[in-house]
């Protein structure tokens, strides 16, 4: 999809999401869902004050969170596709812990860890984390044998089949791992953020304007919670298409 298609089809999801939120409000006809035209204003008065600094907060948050269970679980899933007797040892223990929403450990990682921003971002990475180690792990198990026979006729060791071949093959499917956990990570982080905090969009939505019945300023929230994910994933998004354009034109290991 060419750059001006995907803006374009952005546009028009907008326009069709803010249409139908204008329909829900004509339909409704209630104070607890304004017109979008009531709150956007709002909204934008509120993103250079107050909301941009809860918007802030819970954008640091997420992007430590990315970075740290980028940089732990892509060396992870490589050590473990390209070592199968680690692969045989590990394997049912991800099997079990994989499909477990991490969600539930929240009470626990505060119990061990304390109520603190380290806590939530542990969390959001958690849950990457095993998103895209095994990603990374079945790229690295499933390349062509070939390949790597070829590579090492040339006398390239284990770390230079690393840096030349399992990485840049995984790396397309570790920004496609990273950018469908993106939701999650949002998802998690408002939950996270509900709580026993002093800024963040969640604490910001729950805490400062849902409680005390202040709807316009509560979904003026909420958008910036979904700007936050839109502006995520289309991020990666972008750096997903430009690396796979790059492999392309120099040829996919």
């Amino acid at each position: 999809m060419t750059r001006r298609a995907s803006l374009s089809s952005a546009l028009i999801g907008t326009g069709m999401f803010f249409l139908l939120w204008q329909i829900g409000a004509w339909l409704v006809h209630r104070p607890i869902l304004p017109p979008p035209l009531e709150v956007l204003p709002i909204f934008a008065n509120l993103m250079a004050g107050e909301l941009g600094l809860h918007f802030a907060a819970s954008a640091g948050r997420v992007l430590a969170a990315v970075a740290i269970a980028v940089v732990t679980a892509v060396p992870a899933g490589l050590a473990l596709g390209q070592l199968p007797l680690l692969n045989r040892i590990f394997a049912p223990l991800i099997a079990i812990l994989y499909p477990i929403p991490k969600i539930v450990l929240l009470p626990v990682i505060y119990v061990l860890m304390g109520i603190t921003d380290v806590s939530k971002i542990f969390l959001i990475a958690l849950i990457i984390f095993f998103q895209i180690m095994v990603v990374v792990r079945d790229e690295a198990v499933n390349l062509h044998p070939e390949l790597i026979l070829s590579v090492r006729s040339l006398g390239a060791g284990r770390r230079a089949l690393f840096r030349y071949v399992y990485f840049p093959a995984s790396l397309p499917a570790v920004l496609t791992a990273l950018r469908i956990s993106i939701g999650t990570a949002v998802a998690v982080l408002f939950i996270a953020e509900q709580s026993l905090t002093n800024y963040g969009l969640g604490y910001y939505i729950v805490v400062e304007t849902y409680q005390v019945l202040l709807y316009p300023q509560m979904y003026a929230g909420i958008l910036g919670m979904s700007l936050l994910g839109v502006l995520l994933y289309f991020g990666v998004y972008t750096l997903e298409q430009r690396i796979n354009r790059h492999l392309h034109d120099n040829g996919k290991p």
